[in-house]
């Protein structure tokens, strides 16, 4: 009884007050698109970091001229089974004058033996070993390998993608926290003036005995179908406005496909936007009845 009397309550009054209520659902609308925006924004920001990051932790390995092919292929076993080595490539010498040519044109012709380009193993690391400093522990280890000359890789660039990786997280993260204040202030201002409005029957029903308890719920409904709304309509907004971005990305650049939504669907993406608006309208319409319920007085 008490549960539907809530409902009830909760629904009359968001209609009674349809342009407060109107208010807050677009506003926190706003905030959850921008939430959104930022979240997908981020995550593919992630993406493209990771692959900078693989393609910058590239270690070039070269073997020693006199390694025969039986020590060179021990080294590559040796390799691949080093912890966070993601893959092994050899590269031979006929290989490395290939791309010497391809690489310098018509100068690589200068060089008649192009067998001064030793032989050597391209690994990529992944996930924590592709960091700078497991990269430089690698490198340090591989050495001092047998058969080994010379261990490269470009410390700078893992460095700088590192660097901007962390950078770009941390100005994303502020952001996305002062688009949940600004969403959980709106909502709660809202509640707070159907409150006040209503302030002379809360006074009625504390005098007849109604609990603090039995009074809030109403108004936690009401908060609960306004971020219900509000996440529909961030959802729809979102959809158009991403999949526009996503349109325009891959019409641009064709190597652009592995850009999406998470998980291959943007239903995934819309439901964490609704639930994310049910959320923040509970606790904000929760936090707004606690505060304004106990300031109403009996005399």
């Amino acid at each position: 009884m008490a549960l539907s009397y809530s409902v009830r309550e909760g629904l009359a009054g968001f209609r009674r007050a349809k342009l407060a209520a109107a208010t807050s659902v677009v506003a926190l609308a706003i905030a959850l698109v921008l939430i959104g925006i930022f979240a997908l924004l981020g995550w593919q920001g992630q993406n493209v970091a990771e692959v900078l990051r693989q393609r910058a932790s590239e270690v070039e390995i070269f073997l020693d001229d006199g390694a025969s092919p039986e020590v060179a292929a021990r080294v590559g076993d040796r390799l691949r089974s080093v912890a966070g080595v993601d893959s092994v490539r050899y590269v031979s010498h006929e290989e490395a004058a290939e791309i010497f040519s391809e690489a310098f044109g018509e100068e690589a012709d200068l060089y008649d033996d192009a067998q001064f380009l030793p032989a050597s193993y391209r690994v990529r690391l992944g996930g924590a070993a592709a960091s700078p400093d497991s990269l430089a522990a690698f490198a340090e280890v591989v050495d001092g390998w047998t058969a080994v000359e010379e261990v490269a890789y470009d410390r700078a660039s893992v460095e700088a993608v590192e660097r901007n990786l962390r950078v770009f997280s941390g100005v994303g993260l502020a952001v996305a926290l002062l688009v949940v204040v600004a969403a959980l202030l709106l909502v709660g201002n809202t509640v707070r003036l159907s409150i006040y409005a209503r302030r002379m029957l809360i006074r009625t029903m504390k005098l007849v005995g109604a609990t603090n308890a039995f009074i809030r719920r109403p108004f936690l409904v009401e908060g609960v179908m306004q971020g219900l709304a509000a996440g529909v309509v961030a959802g729809v907004v979102l959809w158009g406005l991403y999949g526009l971005f996503l349109s325009f990305i891959r019409s641009a650049d064709a190597g652009a496909d592995a850009v999406g939504w998470p998980g291959g669907t943007p239903l995934l993406a819309i439901a964490v936007l609704i639930g994310l608006g049910l959320l923040l309208g509970f606790v904000a319409s929760s936090i707004a009845v606690r505060r304004f319920i106990r300031q109403v007085n009996l005399s």
